[in-house]
């Protein structure tokens, strides 16, 4: 649904993007994190054809940003970090203006308000003034705004900042209902335990380039194993890491945090092996492994070398 490939941008004054390369599958939901100065929000600019790329080729459903701009707006959506919203517009009136800004018309516009209401849960609300409602139900019509003429693509830049855990939740919730009606995301945060909540794959930048991507049912949200030794073992790490179907995260003398390919049978196998080699093991204890942990290893891993 997005592929990117040598995708750079220059400011006047620096390079923003700098040979970038990614694929987001259809119906993904991409979770897009780095530190600030990363790139993550030029990257989103330039998905969504509001800046133009100095080189390199970008596609939203097929269509080229570069070339044709206009068509790319008609398939996606943009939630930026500081939305605006019209405060004296009741919520109906705001989405009604969304839908004509997108090229919406006649009867058109009023089914796409109406279904809108219901994807975004504020048909109760629908005659209050936006500068009425709360931040999480602010948040919700410009999302709202963002899809009323149903994208295939939708592009979020901080989408949880400010809200409070409640309304946390329940961003969380509707992102993953428009994930189950079709619509490919990409969302760029600093909550990294929020884009846990709904996360297929992780995408990570660092000083305008992707430094890895990961899906998460590969990496983040893979079970791992913790192997605890009653005497320490300097040789633990290089051990396991010998070994096939192990996949060593953390290692010291005195533990080690693991991936291990298999069932019951192959952590049994592990731990008859560790103790036929000499390792004291005092447990095995089984565990997740948060989007935060493989975001930090992998930027530890990058500081190692």
């Amino acid at each position: 649904m997005i592929e990117v490939r040598d995708l750079s941008f220059e400011y006047p004054t620096a390079r923003a993007l700098d040979h970038v390369s990614f694929t987001v599958e259809e119906g993904a939901i991409a979770a897009l994190v780095g530190p600030n100065g990363a790139g993550k929000t030029t990257l989103l600019r330039n998905l969504a054809a509001l800046e133009r790329p100095y080189s390199g080729t970008a596609l939203v459903d097929g269509i080229d940003v570069r070339d044709r701009p206009r068509a790319v707006h008609k398939k996606l959506g943009f939630l930026q970090d500081f939305f605006g919203l019209y405060d004296d517009l009741t919520v109906i009136q705001c989405l009604t203006y969304a839908a004509m800004a997108n090229g919406l018309r006649g009867r058109a516009v009023q089914e796409a308000v109406n279904k809108t209401l219901d994807r975004i849960d504020l048909r109760a609300h629908k005659e209050k003034l936006a500068k009425q409602l709360s931040r999480g139900m602010r948040q919700r019509l410009a999302i709202g705004q963002a899809i009323v003429h149903e994208p295939k693509v939708l592009l979020l830049d901080e989408p949880a900042s400010g809200l409070d855990p409640d309304a946390r939740r329940d961003l969380s919730a509707l992102l993953r209902e428009l994930q189950g009606q079709g619509i490919t995301q990409i969302v760029s945060s600093h909550i990294l335990a929020e884009l846990e909540d709904y996360s297929t794959e992780m995408i990570i930048m660092e000083d305008g380039r992707v430094k890895s991507q990961q899906g998460v049912e590969e990496g983040p949200a893979a079970t791992v194993f913790t192997i605890e030794l009653a005497s320490a073992n300097d040789g633990l790490g290089k051990w396991l890491g010998a070994r096939a179907g192990i996949t060593v995260h953390q290692a010291d003398g005195a533990r080690a945090m693991v991936s291990l390919e298999g069932d019951a049978g192959a952590r049994a196998q592990l731990l008859k092996d560790l103790v036929g080699a000499g390792f004291e093991v005092a447990g095995i204890s089984e565990t997740k492994r948060s989007l935060a942990d493989a975001y930090f290893e992998e930027v530890s891993r990058g500081d190692r070398s």
